[in-house]
């Protein structure tokens, strides 16, 4: 019996070698209705057609799914509340005068300028550094000419 030599080989030694023609698909990080839907019509296909899907698997699939989805917007919707919160916050805190504590550790006593919106969070300039909403150590009124400090109050002595 005749023995052809191989000259070629294809398959997986060329996916190891790099020089497949097969172009590779990047890996979602999570998944969505359409992959959802795809999988349930492989689950369809494949199933045995003498012990067929019951529904209430197909339904608590569904709101399984659903649940999580509306999980997801709700999350969302809470980190767009959580940021529009810090702005207000720190648009308080503008003219004011605060103390945070440095990337030292130790605390600055400074005038609020401004505020800036960025992806961590809002961040409050003090002399000319930015500071975030959580090294807030106190707050208190700035003191000028047009704002005097207020005065002590006096508690009367109980009789």
């Amino acid at each position: 019996m005749p023995v052809e030599s191989i000259t070629q080989t294809t398959g997986m030694s060329d996916f190891y070698n790099g020089t497949s023609s097969t172009p590779v698909r990047a890996a979602k990080k999570s998944l969505d209705s359409t992959d959802f839907m795809k999988l349930l019509a492989v689950q369809f296909q494949q199933q045995d057609p003498m012990k067929p899907m019951e529904d209430t698997a197909f339904i608590a699939q569904m709101a399984q799914f659903t649940s999580l989805e509306q999980s997801g917007a709700m999350t969302k919707e809470i980190a767009r509340l959580r940021a529009d919160q810090q702005l207000l916050m720190g648009n308080s805190y503008i003219g004011r005068t605060i103390t945070v504590e440095d990337f030292d550790g130790k605390p600055l006593t400074g005038l609020v300028t401004s505020l800036e919106n960025t992806e961590v969070g809002a961040l409050l300039n003090i002399a000319g550094k930015s500071y975030p909403l959580s090294a807030v150590r106190r707050i208190e009124p700035t003191v000028t000419l047009n704002n005097p400090a207020p005065a002590p109050e006096s508690v009367a002595p109980a009789a």
